[in-house]
């Protein structure tokens, strides 16, 4: 179902994310992202003069490498357009995310790491949706081995994990009470009827 008529306006801005996952053929993934941001009117610019309707004023791209357990190997970034000559320089910065895993407490390392002066905004920004796009692209791998150690458990041989599904409580579908959850940790249903 589509958003409600809005009412006349008139375009300003425009703002592209591309993101996509890949699976490399060494055993490792990498999440690619390309933003791209645009006006619908000229305006003057410090460094560039006058920017065009339709011409990027930002053009970036960002690559992390990661594991299937979700570690970051790897990370590039780099500017074909920016507002400043100076943006550029942050692109580099960006490899000190090698060795940060994507999860509970992201992007807070994220910002320890290329926050404020040592990175830029944009980029930043989109880390976020990338790690989203992570866990998308691993999900059916991942899933996988989930349903087959959770089907060892069921039968008896394997243990119920100590510690609880990183996914549940995260949005309605997961709540700990849902037909989704259940269904997916069964052992979770011990939980549900103690509360």
């Amino acid at each position: 179902m589509p958003l409600s008529p809005p009412a006349p306006r008139e375009m300003l801005h425009r703002r592209e994310i591309d993101i996509r996952g890949w699976r490399r053929e060494d055993g490792l993934y990498d999440i690619e992202a390309y933003l791209l941001d645009t006006k619908a009117h000229p305006f003057e610019n410090e460094d560039r003069g006058t920017i065009r309707p339709g011409e990027p004023l930002h053009g970036l791209f960002l690559r992390l490498t990661v594991r299937e357990d979700m570690e970051i190997v790897g990370a590039e970034a780099a500017s074909d357009h920016t507002p400043y000559a100076v943006c550029p320089s942050a692109a580099p910065n960006f490899a000190r995310l090698a060795g940060l895993k994507i999860g509970a407490g992201f992007n807070r390392a994220v910002a320890e790491r290329v926050g404020g002066v040592h990175g830029c905004t944009h980029l930043r920004e989109v880390l976020g949706q990338m790690a989203t796009v992570a866990f998308q692209t691993l999900y059916p791998i991942r899933a996988r081995r989930e349903r087959e150690e959770t089907a060892r458990i069921l039968a008896g041989g394997g243990e119920v994990p100590k510690r609880r599904p990183a996914m549940l409580g995260s949005c309605i579908a997961y709540a700990p009470d849902s037909p989704v959850s259940l269904a997916r940790w069964p052992w979770l249903k011990g939980e549900a009827a103690a509360e």
